[in-house]
């Protein structure tokens, strides 16, 4: 990474000496594990990141992903929690855990991060363990999202800002619904986009982009077509008798 990009890193001093800690960090590049845990590693600490199981099967990246004690996530199975066991547990053990909480890349059109899933707000309420809001920025412009071929010139810059631990206190003590996963988990999301605005300089979106929104939107729009191409189609099978009783144009 020192070779491909620049650095400029900040806010190392809020990564925990000790101690088991989430990172919560957004999600623009798919060489973004790479580029963070060179960062991580240059504080001392070794992160542990949850990734999509198939990525274990492939090649090098698997054999490396094995050999570092990285968590599989086995998404739509009975083995979809055994991520979220094997967190709390590392968290339990004094280690570092880095989650992307929006899931995948973000799908957002100016690069901010995405509304998030809930898997790191419920592994740090039950380990009240500290949740540093991580944003780095860099890494896309050195492989953007989905590109498949990297841009190497100009050299790009890595930036990095750590921030300091989430205060999650006020959702300690409270029974652990999908409601307050959901707003500890927009806490932790707005906490990580605040980063990101000090690093580009500019304020994101007051909204932030959820996908499930924008499929449910996708869904509308196809339904809509299909009713529209019906409805063409009804129309054109009415033409033909409409003619033959010299009704037609």
């Amino acid at each position: 990474m020192v070779v491909l990009l620049k650095r400029d890193w900040r806010g190392m001093e809020n990564i925990p000496a000790e101690g088991g800690f989430i990172a919560a960090v957004n999600h623009n590049s798919h060489i973004d594990p790479f580029a963070y845990a060179h960062f991580q590693y240059n504080t001392g600490r070794v992160p542990r990141f949850l990734a999509k199981s198939g990525l274990f099967n492939k090649g090098f990246i698997g054999a490396a992903m094995r050999g570092t004690g990285q968590i599989p996530v086995y998404r739509e199975s009975t083995d979809a929690l055994s991520a979220f066991r094997a967190a709390i547990d590392a968290v339990e053990r004094g280690e570092c855990v880095a989650f992307y909480p929006e899931g995948t890349l973000t799908r957002d059109p100016d690069g901010w991060p995405m509304t998030g899933k809930t898997g790191a707000a419920r592994v740090a309420l039950q380990t009240k363990c500290p949740v540093i809001p991580v944003a780095q920025w860099g890494a896309n412009e050195l492989l953007p999202p989905y590109a498949k071929k990297p841009s190497l010139l100009p050299r790009k810059t890595h930036r990095v800002l750590a921030g300091p631990p989430v205060d999650l206190d006020r959702f300690y003590e409270r029974e652990m619904t999908p409601e307050l996963l959901k707003e500890a988990t927009e806490v932790i999301m707005a906490a990580v986009t605040r980063q990101l605005e000090q690093i580009r300089g500019e304020k994101a979106p007051e909204t932030p982009y959820d996908p499930r929104r924008e499929r449910i939107e996708q869904r509308r729009r196809t339904h809509a077509q299909r009713r529209d191409e019906r409805t063409q189609e009804r129309t054109r099978g009415g033409r033909p008798a409409a003619r033959e009783e010299g009704l037609g144009t």
